[in-house]
This record gives structure tokens, C-alpha cells and sequence, in this order.
């Protein structure tokens, strides 16, 4: 019996490596080496334990942004652009894919999302298809981000509202130095 791997196998062991083994790597600075050879990733950039990748390609992480824990980026349906100096806090999801409700086969619907420099995405917040989070903006803890995000405003809900705004002067900050996270 002889064993054939085409591309479609090996995608799908990359991805599974990428998910199950890179991402739960304790040494950051191997982590990042390997998610470099996937995607972009820019200097001072900090990816801690845990990160759930859905696609290996079309995602670019900015400078000195960081990922927190546990999140998971799903790139399947377009791609994922993260600004420079973002905090994206544990737990959040960013989709770029999803069932089209209105479909009557179930079928999907997709497009990329970009976050803006400076902006923070809180704890457990959820980005949907399509979406752009402007420059500097805050999407507060368990917000569900149906549209775009204004530049330096805050939004919090389900679906996530403006809630108030941001001073739009920023100071970049410190390179985070998570040796085991």
C-alpha cells in the first residue's frame, strides 16, 4: 500500500503544527521564528502562548503590537492587517469568514479585516468579516464589532456602538519582554 500526500495534506499538518505545537511553544522568541516563516510578523512584536490560526497565509502583525493568549485569527476568508503599537488582549477572535444567514444552502461570506495602529482590542471581543478598526481606537472587553470602527472612538455592545472617544495623541509603547508567554 503506498501512502500519497498531496498539498491539501500537508496544509492541513502545517495548520494542525501551527495550532497544537508553535503556539504552545514557552520559548516566544522560537515561536516567533516559526510564525515568521508563515506570516508577517514586524520587529518588537510580542505573540504569546496559545494563538489559534484558521489559514497560514494573509496575516500581518505590525510592530511592537501584541497578542495576548488565546487568541485566534482566522484569515480564510481574506486577509488580516494589525497595525503598529496594537494591544489585542486575550482571547479576542477575528474572523474574516461566516455562514450568510440569508443564504438558503448555508453558504458564506467573507472579506479582510485591518486594525489601525494604536488600537486596543479588549478581552474576549469578537471581529466579524469586513471589517476596519481605525487608528487608535478602543473596542471594550466582549464587544461584537459588526462594522467599521471610527479612528480614536471607543465602542463597546452587542453589536458594538460608539461609546465615547480617545485622545488622538498616542505615545508608542515599550517593547513588551514576555520570555514564557
Amino acid at each position: 500500500m503506498k501512502l500519497r500526500f498531496g498539498r491539501s495534506y500537508l496544509r492541513r499538518l502545517a495548520l494542525y503544527l501551527y495550532n497544537h505545537v508553535v503556539g504552545r511553544l514557552p520559548s516566544h522568541a522560537l515561536r516567533l521564528f516559526l510564525y515568521r516563516r508563515v506570516f508577517t510578523v514586524g520587529d518588537g512584536a510580542t505573540v504569546m502562548l496559545g494563538l489559534t490560526v484558521r489559514s497560514l497565509r494573509d496575516v500581518s502583525i505590525g510592530r511592537n503590537s501584541n497578542l495576548n493568549p488565546r487568541c485566534m485569527l482566522d484569515s480564510r476568508g481574506g486577509a488580516i492587517r494589525i497595525g503598529d503599537y496594537v494591544d489585542i488582549a486575550p482571547e479576542v477572535n477575528v474572523w474574516t469568514l461566516e455562514h450568510d444567514p440569508a443564504d438558503a444552502d448555508f453558504g458564506t461570506r467573507g472579506g479582510g479585516v485591518t486594525v489601525g495602529d494604536y488600537a486596543w482590542i479588549a478581552n474576549r471581543a469578537i471581529i466579524l468579516p469586513g471589517v476596519t478598526i481605525g487608528e487608535g481606537a478602543v473596542v471594550a472587553a466582549g464587544a461584537v464589532v459588526v462594522r467599521d470602527v471610527p479612528p480614536w472612538s471607543i465602542v463597546g455592545g452587542v453589536p458594538a456602538k460608539v461609546i465615547g472617544t480617545r485622545p488622538d495623541r498616542q505615545n508608542p509603547r515599550r517593547r513588551y519582554n514576555p520570555f514564557l508567554l
